[in-house]
C-alpha cells in the first residue's frame, strides 16, 4: 500500500513537540514559580499541624503536653522551621505576584531580581524568626 500524495507520513519522534521542561533552560523565575506552588501545598500541611495543636489543646493537658513534646523534638523543630520558610517565601512571592497583577515587574531583569529577592527574604526572615524564637526571647 502506498501513501497518497495528500497524506503526510507519520510524525517522527524528533519532529514532535517536546515538553517545555525538556527544552527550556532553567532560570530563577521558573524555579520560583514552581516553589510558589510547592510552598502553597506545604502550607496546607502546616494548617493540619495547627489543627492538631488546637485539637490537642482542647483535649486537655496530657494531650497538649504530648503534642507540644512532638513539636519540640528535633524532627518537630525541623518541620516547623520548614513551614516557617514556606510561609515567608510564599508571602514574599505572593506580594511579587500582586505587583504583577498591577503590570509591574515583567521585564526579564526585574523579574529575575525580584525572584532572588523573594528567595533571600524567605531565608533571612526564617533565620531571623528562629534566632529570635530560640535565643532572643529568652533573657540571659
Amino acid at each position: 500500500m502506498s501513501e497518497s500524495p495528500t497524506q503526510k507520513p507519520a510524525a517522527r519522534a524528533a519532529d514532535r513537540p517536546m515538553s517545555p521542561f525538556l527544552i527550556w533552560r532553567w532560570h530563577v523565575t521558573m524555579a520560583t514559580s514552581i516553589l510558589h506552588r510547592v510552598t502553597g501545598v506545604a502550607l496546607y500541611a502546616g494548617a493540619l499541624v495547627l489543627i492538631g495543636w488546637i485539637v490537642a489543646l482542647a483535649a486537655g493537658p496530657d494531650a497538649y503536653g504530648a503534642y507540644v513534646g512532638v513539636l519540640g523534638s528535633p524532627l518537630g523543630l525541623v518541620v516547623l522551621a520548614g513551614l516557617t520558610l514556606c510561609f515567608f517565601y510564599h508571602l514574599a512571592n505572593g506580594i511579587r505576584h500582586l505587583l504583577w497583577d498591577f503590570g509591574l515587574g515583567f521585564k526579564p531583569r526585574t523579574a529575575d531580581a525580584t525572584a532572588w529577592l523573594v528567595v533571600a527574604f524567605g531565608v533571612a526572615a526564617t533565620l531571623g524568626y528562629w534566632a529570635y524564637a530560640l535565643v532572643g526571647s529568652h533573657p540571659a
